[in-house]
């Protein structure tokens, strides 16, 4: 049976990503705070200063763990329900934050980021929806325009958090603006018209998931897609924790992590437009060089200035290599196929990160801040061998 041709949209797309990119906006307020204050509350309320950034990896673990039911939630019920799920977990996570910092509870407070790692889930989703009515010459743009809402957290984020840090008890306040952000996303998802796939009554959803993961270009997608997210999650989260033990104060590693979410999230107003004219592949690699960079930097020295450095080339690697990657994910599938696919696809995306959250307080206790940097350079490495072999790796019929 013949595929029916897929029907795009583009001013309809450009609307949904109007209101996606807003919403994206509010989802990395989330992380932002999360990331920012994470650490330091872990810090404050654990006696093993080893799970400082436990809270964090929980967050991440929900972040994986939500991933694939939110997948098929939106296969069947369609990309609003989904999103309206992740939001609603949002509220509660950052209610359940603040109630867990004023009656000084370590653990109730990781299972409210944990929540917001529902949050986190959905929202990545964003990117892909922002995509799926999206002509093949707009879709890069799309995705990049989705993302580039994260501009807002990293303009509004550290004077909210500024003027809420010692509200009421340090870092409360913060985490219930978490709830309240999360709830702006939760009106905001109900403005996106997204169709969902035509039924198939019964039918095999396109391909075997195998055949579709065993595509070269998939492959590639993946690890540069892993990778950046890592990388990117592993230096973020110790950044905090390097900046106190170097004796900066909480307002210096805010203002770096908000250079670095401004690096991260700027740059989404034209790299669908680089994509477009360089190529996939092209900027893969550039990303994967600045992440590099970043590596590079941090080890030049420990000044304010070499924090703020590295972290805004670590942003400007993740906006790349991550762009890239998840423009060629939605090369390698139909609409069919999008559900399990795209899910798929996170699942070990962010599987990768919730380890990289895990690994950050260990590091940097193990290893110190050299060592997470270190870490960078083979992954990064591997990543990019993958985006240069990739259009010269076959790959052979799936055995039935």
């Amino acid at each position: 049976m013949a595929e029916a041709a897929p029907q795009f949209d583009d001013k309809m797309a450009r609307r949904n990503a109007l209101f996606l990119a807003m919403a994206q906006g509010c989802a990395s307020f989330v992380g932002f705070t999360n990331i920012s204050f994470g650490g330091l509350v872990g810090q404050t309320l654990s006696s093993d200063k080893l799970l400082a950034t436990l809270s964090i990896t929980t967050m991440m673990l929900g972040t994986f763990l939500a991933t694939l039911p939110l997948g098929m939630i939106m296969q069947r019920y369609g990309r609003r329900a989904g999103f309206l799920l992740g939001a609603a977990a949002g509220m509660a996570g950052g209610l359940i934050c603040m109630h867990a910092i004023n009656i000084g509870n370590f653990w109730l407070f990781c299972l409210g980021t944990h929540f917001c790692g529902y949050f986190q889930s959905s929202a990545s989703y964003y990117r892909f929806a922002a995509a799926d009515i999206a002509s093949p010459k707009f879709r890069p743009t799309a995705i990049s325009w989705s993302l580039a809402g994260g501009l807002l957290a990293a303009l509004a984020g550290p004077v909210i958090l500024s003027r809420t840090d010692k509200l009421w008890l340090p870092f409360s306040a913060s985490f219930f603006a978490v709830a309240c952000s999360s709830a702006l996303a939760f009106l905001l998802v109900t403005m996106v018209r997204i169709p969902r796939p035509a039924s198939t009554g019964g039918a095999p959803q396109g391909r075997p998931l195998l055949e579709i993961i065993r595509q070269p270009r998939f492959m590639a997608a993946l690890a540069a897609g892993a990778v950046s997210f890592g990388m990117m999650n592993l230096v973020m989260t110790s950044t905090p924790l390097a900046m106190a033990a170097c004796n900066f104060t909480h307002d210096d590693a805010t203002g770096t992590i908000r250079w670095h979410v401004l690096a991260m999230y700027l740059p989404s107003f034209f790299t669908g437009s680089l994509i477009a004219r360089f190529g996939r592949q092209t900027m893969a690699l550039l990303g994967m060089a600045l992440l590099a960079g970043c590596g590079l930097v941090a080890l030049s020295g420990v000044s304010l200035m070499q924090f703020s450095a590295a972290l805004i080339a670590l942003g400007l690697g993740w906006n790349f290599a991550y762009i890239s990657a998840t423009t060629m994910v939605t090369d390698c599938h139909t609409p069919e196929e999008r559900g399990k696919t795209q899910a798929f696809n996170d699942l070990t995306v962010f599987g990768f990160v919730a380890l990289t959250s895990y690994l950050a307080g260990r590091l940097m206790n193990s290893v110190g801040w050299e060592g997470v940097n270190l870490t960078v350079f083979p992954f990064v490495a591997l990543a990019a061998l993958l985006v240069i072999a990739m259009p010269f790796l076959r790959v052979r019929p799936v055995v039935a």
